[in-house]
């Protein structure tokens, strides 16, 4: 028996962003009672040329949510990327879990070989919906979440690796 693509993805992206909610709001607890201004510690970033952790969530949100538009061929929903609280992210990360738990794992069902072309603003990468979803979806959500985690354990933030998976 092989394991569908929607259970490789959707689910996982859900437990993710899941954690990645619990992660924010221990983050917004750690600046209220530390007396950080939420604006700043949510611009954190490591280097000047790297997304602060806004972006980071953001980005997580797009790469689980694009992976049901491309793979699925799902109606894409836009949000704007304009989330500058911790209010707005979570309510982004609700959003994007709305939108993956409505979508039907038809949708997904044998597109494992199905081209999924990926526009970037240099190129086109072409994949076929199993090497997207491996090598590119799971890989660049993980990215995003693990960098988001460590701007704010680098911040002082109290997480740790349960938080992380989802366990704490």
């Amino acid at each position: 028996m092989s394991t569908s693509l929607y259970d490789l993805t959707i689910p996982v992206f859900i437990r993710g962003l899941n954690a990645l909610s619990q992660i924010l709001e221990k983050g917004r607890t750690y600046a209220q009672e530390q007396g950080i201004d939420s604006t700043d510690l949510l611009a954190t970033r490591l280097t000047a040329d790297m997304a602060p952790i806004t972006a980071q969530i953001q980005r997580a949100s797009d790469t689980a949510k694009g992976t049901a538009v491309r793979i699925g061929k799902i109606e894409n929903v836009v949000f704007e990327d304009n989330e500058a609280s911790f209010d707005d992210l979570q309510a982004r990360i609700g959003k994007t879990i709305a939108f993956l738990e409505a979508v039907p794992r038809s949708a997904m069902e044998g597109r494992e070989a199905d081209e999924v072309i990926l526009t970037t603003p240099n190129r086109e990468i072409a994949f076929t919906g199993q090497s997207y979803a491996l090598s590119f979806a799971i890989p660049n959500f993980f990215f995003h979440m693990t960098t988001a985690y460590a701007l704010l354990r680098h911040r002082g933030v109290p997480i740790g690796k349960l938080d992380y998976l989802g366990s704490a």
